[in-house]
């Protein structure tokens, strides 16, 4: 978010020391009334000292965001970044630890972390004008919450299009309980790149007709300069006409895509002895781009979609839209093979080299596993431990997304943050909330807070991608207060307004 587009005041509310969020908060839907629950509210505070428990082990962390040089496997590109190289440092923790992390700000401008799909305290939710100030330059912020549910997640900044840098990191929260069934582990991150090449997100924001902090009036780029610089996703030949499970793809081609920070010319290697279970933690932590994913020569089997377990499904590749995550086991065979991420809807692909032997492996060749079973996040169904328990909803939500390219400026139900009417709860409530989309884009929508069941199949999620004038339903319960952010999770449409607030009232 444009902090200079979107901030708001924050202040004490008379009733429970709320965020005072003025227009935004002052559209209550019909049956919840009731002044907004703010991040500084009693009710907020309470929750999270039910939270914490005697004897609770405390796992502390350390993150500077500054400028930095990265070597992404031959181009070196100057960025910004929590570490020297991408991702950065990896997170870890145990369901139910305090997590502590200071984030110092070495930017020059400011910033701020989200931890993503974390079920936190409001306060700790990393949205600058919404839950926190900013964290401005040359200062500090702690993060400090209980984690409350194993699974795979990350941390990323949730100011501007900083995410398109390099401001992103792995967050893994183990379960005490881990049934276990693997001998090894490896976390992949995908992403798409175009910073220090000769442009900027600002400069595709710009391409893209959108203005920028210190542009003096909006840029008139829209369509016509995104297709000069080649950037219009799913027009192009080669790998992407062959990709069409979402029917389209982003709206920016970039020079790369990468897996664990590396390009295909210098890819990483992962090391394992054949016959192997391996458990792969994939996070997709691209701007605008899905990633279709397989590894050559392997099925694999889907265990757990946004950190929480589903039935097990055995599949040749999977399709992971920007914000999902994905666990799933492999075992592996004997030789060299190519973990292979296609940007789907573009040319180009993210690989890996997967070695249980010796000999070399093709990386610029696509698997053809890649173009036979390809399971979606939608198509998940949940183990009865994990599953919503079975209740009628009491509120009614529904959320109509929609945009166009030229002008470009992508809504939800027909307004642009911060100008959406906030969707009220009530705390206890079940809630059932219908994500339409009317626009030709797919859009992986990000619920702040909470983990919600797909009405059709019941996974929990926290990122689901709704495909071009398809709609999904999701519910959950609220019993996470406050002011929760809810967006697609492609950054250039987040920032071109495409952002409401489920905003619970007391």
């Amino acid at each position: 978010m444009q902090i200079s587009r979107r901030s708001f005041l924050l202040g004490a509310s008379a009733a429970a020391g709320a965020l005072a969020l003025g227009g935004l908060a002052g559209c209550a839907r019909p049956g919840v009334a009731g002044d907004p629950v703010g991040p500084g509210a009693e009710v907020v505070r309470r929750l999270e000292a039910q939270r914490r428990t005697a004897g609770q082990a405390v796992v502390a962390a350390q993150v500077t965001a500054r400028p930095v040089q990265v070597d992404l496997g031959g181009p070196v590109v100057s960025t910004w970044g929590y570490g020297d190289t991408l991702p950065g440092p990896l997170l870890r923790a145990r369901a139910g630890d305090l997590l502590q992390v200071r984030v110092d700000n070495g930017l020059g401008v400011d910033t701020s972390i989200h931890f993503h799909g974390i079920a936190m305290s409001n306060d700790m939710d990393g949205v600058p004008g919404l839950t926190q100030e900013p964290i401005a330059a040359g200062e500090s912020f702690t993060y400090e919450f209980t984690v409350p549910h194993p699974g795979t997640y990350f941390y990323h900044s949730h100011s501007g299009l900083q995410l398109d840098r390099g401001l992103y990191g792995v967050v893994v929260i183990d379960d005490p309980a881990e049934p276990g069934g693997y001998d090894d582990e490896w976390v992949v991150v995908l992403d798409d790149w175009v910073d220090g090449t000769g442009r900027t997100p600002d400069d595709v924001a710009r391409e893209l007709g959108m203005s920028t902090p210190g542009d003096p009036a909006p840029g008139t780029g829209g369509m016509g300069a995104m297709m000069d610089h080649g950037s219009m996703g799913g027009m192009m030949g080669g790998e992407s006409m062959r990709s069409d499970l979402l029917g389209g793809a982003g709206d920016v081609n970039y020079p790369y895509y990468l897996l664990n920070g590396r390009t295909p010319a210098d890819p990483v290697t992962l090391t394992a002895a054949p016959g192997r279970r391996v458990r792969i933690r994939l996070v997709n932590a691209a701007s605008d781009t899905a990633f279709r994913v397989g590894l050559g020569g392997h099925a694999m089997t889907v265990t757990h979609s946004d950190g929480f377990p589903v039935t097990p499904v055995d599949t040749d590749a999977v399709l992971i839209g920007m914000g999902e995550r994905f666990d799933v086991l492999v075992t592996l065979a004997d030789g060299v093979f190519p973990l292979y991420a296609a940007a789907e809807g573009k040319p180009g692909h993210a690989v890996a080299v997967v070695r249980t032997a010796a000999g070399t492996a093709t990386t610029d060749t696509r698997p053809v596993e890649l173009d036979r079973q390809v399971l979606l996040g939608t198509a998940l169904s949940p183990p009865e431990p994990v599953r919503l328990p079975r209740r009628s909803h009491d509120n009614y939500l529904s959320v109509d997304m929609g945009g166009t390219m030229a002008p470009y400026r992508w809504v939800l139900n027909g307004a642009t943050f911060p100008d959406t009417a906030p969707l009220t709860v009530a705390q206890g409530q079940r809630v059932r909330m219908r994500l339409r989309n009317m626009s030709d884009m797919f859009h992986p929508m990000h619920l702040h807070g909470h983990t919600f069941a797909l009405v059709d199949g019941g996974a929990r999620k926290d990122t689901v991608t709704v495909r071009p004038m398809q709609t999904v339903e999701i519910e959950f319960d609220a019993d996470n207060p406050g002011q929760w952010a809810l967006h697609c999770h492609n950054a250039y449409h987040q920032e071109a307004g495409m952002m409401t607030t489920l905003s619970y009232r007391a």
